[in-house]
């Protein structure tokens, strides 16, 4: 067996004699605790030495051809590296799995999704997509190769539908990501993918919905397009005397606030207090605020739907400058 070899690393550099098991455990250090049989190769090892490293189990086989260096206690990130590198030369972690990378969709548990430049057989545990991307369509984040917040987007908008989106756009909105290339730019690139006619409605729409945060504004969302009101800003912050307040739904050109609420949030007396104290320095400030519960929601949707649109009909008296 080859313990020690004259190697280069695998990203260049120079090259020296060194042990090769320490340059793998370098390598692994760099990548989440895994590494592809590509880059074994590159640093020395033939295929009769990576067998004998699994069967003593300093290499531990995740996909054919990526492995865990040593300890099969991997993270998330370290999955998802095994996948890339699984997927060969060009391949990109991306879709729902690069969604969730940037924050733009929850975690789960479903197997990994990447790109790669040319179709193959099918492996166990990751699902592959083909596409020949270009340089500013991709990027290396936390250490992974991945595709870019904008092509991510606009990936996703050909497998999701557009409620789900809608809550994309605005989570990228709300986190400030930005690409070399914009999900405009992308649909000029690509004027026939699907997805695209999605993707120009919900851009030129002048009000979105802003982020939700849970499935209580998920159901008022629906309620709303339901009974034809507006939609608001969600989760929106306004400053007032010398301290930020969040409101749950915001009209701002009526400044009416609603707060839906449920117990697990409002329910503490400490809660409770900080709520009430709150509504008297928006009533001070003239902004209306209202309170809508879960079990109103599902019980009274007519009469809650004919108590806003009245509120929202309601003339406003002197609006005050805005300190937002």
């Amino acid at each position: 067996m080859q313990d020690e070899t004259y190697v280069c690393g695998p990203i260049g550099g120079k090259c020296s004699s060194r042990r090769v098991d320490q340059v793998i455990a370098e390598l692994a250090g760099r990548q989440h605790g895994v590494v592809g049989r590509s880059q074994l190769r590159r640093v020395g090892l033939t295929d009769s030495a990576i067998e004998s490293r699994l069967r003593r189990g300093s290499l531990l086989r995740l996909h054919r051809g990526a492995y865990a260096v040593g300890y099969w206690a991997l993270t998330v990130e370290a999955r998802w590296m095994a996948a890339v590198l699984a997927g060969g030369d060009g391949a990109v972690l991306s879709h729902r799995t690069t969604g969730q990378l940037w924050g733009l969709l929850p975690r789960s548990g479903a197997v990994p999704e990447i790109t790669r430049p040319k179709a193959s057989r099918r492996r166990p545990g990751i699902q592959a997509h083909h596409a020949v991307l270009r340089a500013d369509e991709i990027e290396v984040e936390i250490g992974i190769p991945v595709t870019s917040a904008s092509r991510t987007q606009f990936d996703l908008a050909a497998i999701l539908s557009r409620r789900e989106m809608e809550r994309v756009l605005n989570e990228a909105a709300v986190r400030g990501l930005t690409s070399r290339l914009s999900v405009v730019h992308l649909m000029e690139r690509y004027p026939g993918r699907r997805g695209n006619a999605t993707l120009r409605k919900l851009l030129a729409d002048k009000e979105p919905v802003g982020i939700t945060r849970n499935d209580f504004e998920e159901r008022f969302v629906a309620f709303l397009d339901a009974y034809e009101l507006p939609r608001p800003r969600f989760n929106a912050t306004i400053a007032l005397r010398g301290r930020f307040i969040e409101a749950d739904c915001l009209w701002q050109a009526q400044r009416l606030i609603v707060e839906l609420d449920g117990s697990a949030v409002h329910g503490t007396d400490r809660a409770f207090e900080s709520d009430r104290q709150r509504d008297r320095v928006l009533l001070a400030e003239g902004w209306r605020s209202t309170r809508v519960t879960w079990r109103q929601l599902r019980d009274e949707p007519e009469a809650i739907a004919a108590d806003l649109r009245c509120t929202l009909d309601q003339p406003q008296g002197a609006i005050r400058p805005e300190l937002t």
